[in-house]
């Protein structure tokens, strides 16, 4: 059943019932027990075994400690305590008030995210979770949806990183850049400069970037959106109060009388610093000798480093908490316990559709569903015009299936690499961009993604809701970038490709400005 039509099965069936149930946890454990049952070639006992080998896997991999799932987990718990004491200390309210005397619309609350997510674009793990701590009190004091705040986060993360060579993204990518270019022989860029050269042509990218600040200026609501802004601004409902959303505090927590912007900007200041900082040491101490940031970032351990920033962020926090229970006076101490089991019971949604979605995973990997994409692509017989176009689409479906653009990247970018090399060497880089730019769009568009759960999370907003409402302006973005690779394979143009993207998303700007629902009027929060 691996490597065939077959290994297409689980994701689909996982997927489809995301679509049709909404309960992504069902939809999931049906996904895993079909691909299971498909590696065990229906041998119920061999089944079993294979579901609980995926299990284990997620903890425990090549009889060692899975450090990188178990320190992500950690990471996720740190960070709902660490969000529950800047609430108990005041920080959250206080930032509230701050932010709504300088962001007084909707537009700007949405703007904020979305800079900051642009800003944020070391690690997009990182970018998600923080970004929605520091966005949150704003957006739902202007009455912005949750599910829109996810689809900021979303958009900016990853496409971000996918262009900044500083990133965990960046570095890998170089790194596997590097590889294909001296498999091929090819002297005439380094992979540095390959990978820079390569930015303009990542045109998913530039359309969702652009189309997410034209959606937050010009109010642009499309399919499941309008119902959510709608509820925000008419009800005053960030979210559906009956759908349960990851990331959020389901009790209300006593709050400092006393609590200060300080409270809530400080623990997130040593969450940046201190994350970026171990990323910094982690990636020297891998690393012989005199690094470059390049080579630090390409080495670096992201999951350690989330947990070592994590630990700062949470000391920080509770240094705060301690100031405002004992000197200032402003919160009993006795809240603590409290406050600590509501942080890691607001992250348990999220751990769980993260577990479930590694084991997935870890099935359609054994049953090489990437590996069967991939050949398709390598043994087609297509002109060598359409390939940017072909391997984006390929790639797009690869990490929607999958759930991995990372994986997709591996995968691809080789292929990409040798059928560039036997047909037109001149088309190598345009093929590497659209398997960068198609990994991420699967990726934006798939329930199962680690970087969409956790958007998901950050923003606090329920899963499958974010899933819907981003499906919408993803497939627009990837159109648009679709027409562009049509260009740069039939021309060689990418200065003629970015303008063809720029004037199809300047028409959208105009006819979905135009079309926009009536409803949505602005709205500044009382």
């Amino acid at each position: 059943m691996a490597n065939t039509i077959f290994s297409l099965l689980p994701p689909l069936v996982a997927i489809a019932m995301v679509i049709l149930t909404r309960r992504v946890l069902l939809s999931l454990g049906v996904g895993i027990v079909t691909a299971a049952l498909l590696l065990a070639e229906f041998s119920i006992t061999e089944t079993f075994s294979i579901i609980f080998d995926a299990v284990k896997g997620i903890f425990v991999s090549d009889g060692e400690l899975n450090t990188w799932n178990v320190y992500i987990i950690l990471f996720l718990l740190v960070l709902g305590v660490i969000t529950a004491f800047i609430s108990i200390s005041g920080g959250s309210r206080a930032f509230g008030e701050w932010a709504m005397k300088r962001v007084k619309t909707r537009a700007g609350a949405q703007i904020v995210g979305a800079v900051l997510g642009i800003i944020i674009f070391i690690d997009d793990y990182f970018n998600a979770l923080a970004v929605g701590q520091i966005s949150r009190p704003i957006t739902d004091r202007q009455h912005v949806s949750r599910a829109k705040l996810a689809y900021l986060i979303d958009s900016t993360s990853a496409p971000v990183c996918v262009v900044s060579p500083v990133s965990s993204w960046g570095a890998y990518i170089i790194a596997l850049i590097g590889t294909i270019l001296a498999a091929h022989n090819v002297t005439e860029f380094t992979a540095f400069s390959a990978f820079i050269q390569m930015i303009p042509m990542n045109l998913y990218v530039w359309s969702t970037l652009a189309i997410v600040f034209i959606v937050a200026l010009r109010k642009v609501e499309i399919g499941p959106m309008k119902v959510h802004e709608k509820r925000a601004v008419e009800e005053g409902l960030v979210m559906d109060p009956d759908k349960p959303a990851p990331g959020e505090l389901k009790d209300d927590l006593p709050t400092s009388s006393k609590g200060s912007v300080g409270d809530l900007v400080w623990p997130i200041v040593a969450l940046v610093i201190g994350t970026v900082g171990a990323m910094l040491w982690t990636g020297s101490q891998a690393v012989e000798g005199n690094a470059t940031i390049l080579q630090i970032f390409e080495n670096t351990d992201v999951s350690k480093s989330l947990i070592l920033g994590g630990l700062i962020g949470l000391f920080v926090t509770m240094a705060l908490f301690l100031r405002q229970a004992f000197v200032l006076k402003g919160i009993s101490s006795n809240v603590f316990g409290k406050g600590v089991w509501e942080g890691i019971k607001s992250m348990l949604p999220a751990v769980y559709i993260l577990l479930f979605a590694w084991a997935i995973v870890d099935l359609i990997g054994r049953l090489e569903t990437g590996k069967y994409l991939a050949g398709i692509v390598e043994s087609s017989n297509m002109s060598t015009s359409w390939l940017p176009v072909i391997l984006f689409i390929i790639a797009g479906i690869m990490a929607f299936s999958t759930g991995t653009s990372w994986g997709s990247f591996g995968i691809l970018l080789p292929i990409a690499g040798d059928i560039a090399a036997a047909t037109d060497i001149n088309l190598l880089l345009p093929a590497m961009a659209a398997v960068l730019a198609g990994a991420v769009f699967g990726d934006h568009c798939s329930p199962i993604s680690d970087t969409t759960i956790l958007s998901s999370t950050g923003a606090g907003c329920n899963h499958i809701d974010h899933v819907m409402t981003q499906l919408p302006y993803a497939l627009i973005s990837a159109g648009i970038a679709s027409i562009g690779y049509l260009i740069i394979g039939f021309t060689g143009s990418t200065i003629f490709a970015l303008l063809t993207v720029a004037v199809l998303v300047i028409a959208f700007a105009l006819i979905a400005g135009n079309k926009k629902d009536g409803m949505m009027q602005e709205k500044t929060a009382s």
